[in-house]
């Protein structure tokens, strides 16, 4: 298992490599009108969705299903809505106030006629609700988490095992709703799963209704009751078991369930003891967990792993690392479950703080990327959390710039927002150079922008405040730029002369490094010079916690 696991982490990695290497070009890609109604914040987009109440029946047999959203959301005076599902599935018929209302679709899009006698008002009180029918055969997710839809599947005693993967792909590929990262349901929302009554089915929050729903069927109802993203809102149908335990944490009882399928309960039992470590870790990083109305899951999943709020997709087959490889080539990354531990770090940094366009989706991987780097310094030793992170670093392709192209459907691309983005978190601690400050910062960012959208400024600006230290040319150094900066540097004459070189001209980042002994330097790009101590060894170390290039021109170096 270890060897095939090694071999599908080699083969994701090279098809990424190709792809990017044949994907760099220096101009700006062509963008289609299919891509902007669904990467922007258009004017049939400017409504305030506050609530999902969505009903689906999946067909197992057919890969078919049928369902219906009430959406409740706040009238913007709008004469037109835009409802996003995504061929080939089709909408019925949309209601509201027991009429029915028009549509034309337009690609993956609806426009949606909600008042035929011309725009009003806006009124930020007014709730109003949709309720969109649709049915079809929904996209089939062909190599889920990475390539996203409905997974039609078998567990490995034949049963009938579903779910959705659809970070990317969007939620609209299963279920009507407003596809914009930008507008989560500020009142959360509400799945009921009609399965077979053979069956079990699971979703975000808490379980609020179960009963029988007729032709041995069974009607399954969860309710999660804070702000959501759109792609969190998932299902799980199968043989699952279930079994709960309380975390005493910052904000009191955290209710934990654990869902697996019935054959695997024993060995899930022993490996999720690790969950309490990983809360404990994060509500010291982070602070509190952000969901403690919902509680937290983790649910045997068909594919690797999903960051679903209250609801995370486990599918590392109880193996410690990622899928009994470590990412980072030390050692470390296998002293615990890469899935429980990155996933887990998703709820503070992807679902409690949410980016408003997919382009800054590196405030989600970034960050939780780094969570891996603190879990392992937390419970290893710091030594031990710098070495998983630099290890980490062969993963960085730097073919492209992470942040490109806002307000359409176009993210960062390959796995530099992971561990690039993840780099740049830990040179940015080093540069604070204070744990405490730097925790402060971490903390904050989850308490000042609790359950919000938000935006790479704004995120880069708390940073910048609560640090007290500019990091805005390390920002886009770092994730608008495809360049590591390279410090330039000659000794001669017991002189130093140094400089920063390819980065852009306002790079200013401080820098430690070992010459006869630890000190800071503050390059530039224009040439500065120190004078060097009589009767040191005049070798320039620099600090491999800082992701920097390094070059001696010396005449001999």
């Amino acid at each position: 298992m270890v060897q095939q696991a090694k071999r599908i982490y080699l083969l994701v990695l090279i098809s990424n490599l190709f792809f990017l290497i044949a994907g760099a070009q220096d101009e700006k890609p062509q963008f289609t009108h299919a891509d902007t109604l669904r990467g922007s914040m258009n004017p049939e987009r400017a409504y305030n969705v506050l609530k999902y109440d969505i009903t689906c029946t999946p067909d197992y047999v057919n890969k078919s299903i049928t369902g219906k959203n009430i959406i409740t959301y706040i009238d913007s005076g709008l004469s037109q809505m835009q409802i996003d599902l995504q061929t080939p599935l089709e909408i019925d018929s949309i209601l509201q106030d027991g009429k029915h209302l028009s549509f034309q679709r337009d690609g993956n899009a609806f426009h949606v006629a909600v008042n035929t006698s011309g725009a009003s008002k806006p009124c930020l009180t007014c709730r109003k609700t949709l309720t969109v029918f649709y049915h079809g055969f929904p996209q089939i997710a062909k190599h889920a988490p990475w390539d996203g839809g409905f997974i039609f599947t078998k567990d490995s005693l034949g049963r009938p095992w579903m779910s959705v993967a659809c970070e990317g792909t969007g939620a609209s590929v299963w279920y009507p709703c407003k596809d914009y990262l930008g507008d989560e349901p500020d009142s959360g929302a509400r799945l009921t799963m009609i399965v077979p009554d053979s069956l079990v089915a699971i979703a975000n929050g808490r379980l609020t209704y179960r009963a029988p729903a007729g032709k041995g069927l069974y009607a399954w109802t969860w309710t999660v009751v804070n702000p959501i993203n759109n792609y969190n809102i998932i299902p799980y149908i199968g043989k699952y078991v279930n079994w709960k335990q309380i975390y005493y944490g910052q904000k009191g009882s955290l209710d934990c369930s654990y869902w697996v399928l019935d054959y695997d309960v024993k060995k899930a039992k022993k490996h999720f003891q690790g969950v309490d470590s990983m809360l404990s870790c994060f509500e010291y990083w982070f602070g509190p967990y952000p969901f403690y109305e919902d509680g937290y899951k983790l649910v045997q999943a068909p594919y690797l792993g999903m960051e679903h709020q209250s609801n995370i997709a486990y599918g590392n087959n109880f193996l410690e690392g990622y899928m009994g490889h470590d990412l980072s080539g030390t050692g470390w990354g296998l002293k615990w479950d890469f899935i429980v531990v990155h996933e887990s770090g998703h709820e503070w940094f992807g679902n409690n703080i949410t980016c408003k366009d997919i382009a800054d989706e590196w405030i989600h991987e970034s960050f939780t990327n780094y969570s891996e780097t603190l879990y392992t310094g937390f419970y290893f030793g710091k030594n031990a959390g710098d070495a998983y992170c630099i290890g980490t670093r062969k993963g960085i392709l730097n073919l492209l710039p992470i942040i490109q192209y806002y307000g359409v459907n176009h993210g960062p691309e390959g796995t530099d927002e992971y561990y690039k983005g993840g780099n740049m978190i830990h040179t940015i601690r080093q540069v604070i150079h204070n744990d405490e400050i730097f925790r402060k910062v971490m903390r904050g960012l989850n308490q000042n922008f609790y359950h919000q959208t938000v935006t790479a400024l704004e995120i880069q600006n708390y940073i910048n405040k609560i640090s007290g230290i500019d990091f805005t040319p390390v920002f886009n150094q770092y994730l608008r730029s495809k360049n590591i900066p390279e410090l330039e540097y000659k000794i001669e004459n017991n002189e130093l002369n140094y400089r920063w070189t390819k980065c852009n001209s306002d790079f200013n980042m401080p820098l430690r490094v070992d010459i006869g002994g630890e000190r800071w330097l503050k390059p530039v790009t224009d040439w500065k010079k120190e004078k060097l101590p009589k009767g040191i060894n005049p070798v320039l170390q620099i600090d491999k916690n800082f992701y920097v290039l390094a070059r001696n021109t010396s005449a001999n170096p």
